[in-house]
């Protein structure tokens, strides 16, 4: 088979293109910093590096729980630790009315401030963070306690199922409702498959054992403090009742400071996790640099050696123009 002039430019050029495509593919990659700009130039890359980058996103999600998780188990654990301390101060108020020499005037000066802590135990139950009530439950949108006035005129508390002025009537079911929305626990996706619950109840922090609620409790040792004959049950049963009501809070703090500690190690964890993904991610898709740039410099070299040897080879005549 003769091979023509035109045999050897048509095979040189299409060399040529293939060399100059190839320059271009590296100066992209050396421009973007990336071995890809579109799925075409590498397919299983490209599907590794979409799969990694929707295994980060939702890793981002899981911190940014995580870290909202904990600033709300922040304030719980900041106003369970108020509750306790106002609870351990009407603790020595109870402890300091069973004095002898304590007349009347002193228990109702005791009373009073215990009336005052009531109020205030109502109020730190109503401890709010970003717009909900964190005692709340499912109701976090409504305030979980109500303080009122008894008869006496003294603070009592109750769920906030009820207007005190007795406008609002308020069935037994709705009541359950109520209280069983209250009692509803929050649960937050920390990881895949890995949902916590995150929140203490108004109920639990009110109900200190079976039977037995920190309503019923104020409101008994109110009664007891104006009435004189009964300060034997004031540092009594009412002491051990209020004990017992502290042991509960602290008990409640105890189990928030452990899920601290967990959404702690998981946030460590997740943390560490974007990092690993992310180095993967580079290892996939970014290029090395100096390993391009001294595939480019080879290139060019190639590119300009194929142009000087073409010359040389290449030489037409007089002939092949006429054809």
């Amino acid at each position: 088979m003769r091979i023509t002039n035109s045999m050897l430019t048509t095979s040189f050029l299409g060399d040529m293109s293939r060399n100059l495509t190839n320059m271009q593919t590296i100066q992209k990659q050396m421009t973007s910093g990336k071995e890809f700009s579109r799925p075409s130039d590498n397919p299983f890359k490209v599907a590794r590096s979409m799969q990694m980058y929707s295994e980060i996103n939702s890793n981002k999600q899981y911190n940014s729980n995580i870290k909202d998780t904990l600033n709300w188990m922040d304030t719980t654990d900041a106003a369970l630790g108020q509750a306790t301390n106002t609870l351990q101060r009407i603790r020595e108020l109870m402890v300091s009315a069973g004095n002898a020499a304590y007349g009347s005037g002193e228990l109702s000066a005791i009373k009073d401030e215990i009336n005052e802590k009531v109020a205030e135990f109502g109020q730190i139950l109503n401890t709010s963070f970003d717009g909900k009530y964190i005692f709340g439950g499912n109701e976090g949108t409504n305030k979980p306690i109500a303080t009122g006035k008894d008869g006496s005129g003294n603070n009592v508390l109750d769920y906030n199922y009820m207007n005190y002025s007795g406008t609002t009537p308020i069935t037994p079911g709705d009541k359950a409702i109520y209280i069983n929305n209250v009692e509803q626990s929050l649960e937050v996706e920390i990881s895949v498959g890995v949902n916590v619950e995150y929140n203490v109840n108004a109920t639990q922090v009110l109900n200190y054992e079976s039977g037995k609620d920190m309503s019923s409790l104020f409101s008994n040792l109110i009664n007891h403090l104006g009435d004189p004959t009964q300060k034997g049950q004031i540092t009594g049963d009412d002491l051990k009742e209020m004990d017992k009501a502290i042991n509960n809070l602290l008990s409640l703090s105890s189990k928030v400071g452990s899920m601290q500690n967990r959404m702690e190690s998981a946030k460590d964890l997740n943390e560490s996790q974007n990092f690993n993904m992310t180095e993967i991610l580079a290892a996939n898709e970014d290029i090395d640099i100096v390993e391009k740039s001294m595939e480019y410099a080879t290139m060019q070299t190639i590119y300009l050696a194929s142009l000087q040897t073409s010359a040389k080879v290449i030489q037409p005549t007089l002939i092949e123009y006429l054809r």
